[in-house]
């Protein structure tokens, strides 16, 4: 018998690929305020994980990464099964899902919660399916709820700590300055917060390029040189952060550049700027 297959009791010719009671692992693989990730190995067969993600919607997938790739799609059934010391409860159904060739099984939105809200339950979230390397036999493939509670108190507190914006929602911001001042508006300074918290969780930023800005009252010099203090400034702050000084390039512009008009205290206000932009590079290929 393969390790980690156990013959379903019910179902003759049945395998079922779950992690015996004194091998259930469940592990907080990332615990950041970007991602949160609860992983399962399944023996025999690959590995199971939970994962939510920073932005303003509430988020949770489950990805079920086999060890031999998925080779055709096909229609997968998402069960709750209870364990076999629990016996007389019955079994219930969670979904209907698909799996994808050479893609990994996925669960999201309300099923995925529900799969979390079984396992809190005792219950075992099991894919039942026709397995292709199997000659098209019955296979089950279960989360083990034992060893589960512990680490989902961690995985929900990690939840309750993710930041609610992404990158794409802060790589781009304009932020507006007092008149002449390096001093952000207040609105300007709480988005310049947001941004640093996020900058101290994601290392994966390659570059920022901050870009400052005046309106066109005080002189060209005196205003070049406003612009620079403020980019320096802003500077200064991200190093502070923890962002290294080369990853980080300035550039005070003074006057030039108006986005608006400068007749007016609103287009003055535009015009008092800095337009924080930051990239992530691709890997070479």
């Amino acid at each position: 018998m393969l390790a980690g297959v156990v013959p379903f009791a019910w179902g003759e010719g049945l395998l079922e690929y779950s992690a015996p009671m004194d091998q259930s692992e469940w592990r907080l693989a990332s615990d950041s305020p970007l991602e949160c990730r609860l992983e399962h190995t399944i023996p025999g067969y690959g590995q199971g994980a939970f994962v939510s993600r920073s932005g303003k919607k509430v988020n949770l997938d489950f990805e079920l990464a086999p060890y031999r790739q998925n080779v055709r799609q096909q229609s997968v059934t998402l069960r709750a099964i209870p364990p076999l010391w629990r016996p007389g409860q019955a079994e219930q159904g969670i979904s209907t899902i698909r799996f994808y060739a050479q893609f990994d099984g996925l669960v999201d939105g309300q099923a995925a919660w529900t799969m979390l809200s079984d396992l809190e339950r005792g219950f075992y979230p099991s894919f039942l399916f026709k397995d292709w390397y199997h000659r098209g036999q019955s296979v089950r493939v279960s989360l083990s709820s034992v060893g589960f509670p512990s680490r989902y108190q961690a995985f929900l507190s990690c939840l309750n700590n993710l930041l609610p914006y992404t990158f794409e929602d802060i790589a781009f911001s304009v932020l507006n300055y007092e008149s002449n001042s390096d001093r952000l508006t207040p609105y300007s300074q709480r988005r310049l917060e947001q941004i640093a918290e996020y900058v101290k969780a994601d290392t994966t930023i390659d570059l920022i390029l901050l870009d400052a800005y005046t309106d066109s009252y005080g002189g060209s010099w005196t205003n070049q040189q406003l612009s620079d203090k403020r980019a320096a400034a802003l500077k200064a702050f991200f190093v502070q952060q923890g962002v290294p000084a080369e990853r980080l390039q300035v550039d005070g512009h003074g006057e030039k550049q108006h986005i608006a008009s400068n007749q007016t205290e609103v287009g003055r206000q535009t015009n008092r700027r800095v337009v924080i932009s930051m990239e992530k590079f691709l890997p070479p290929i």
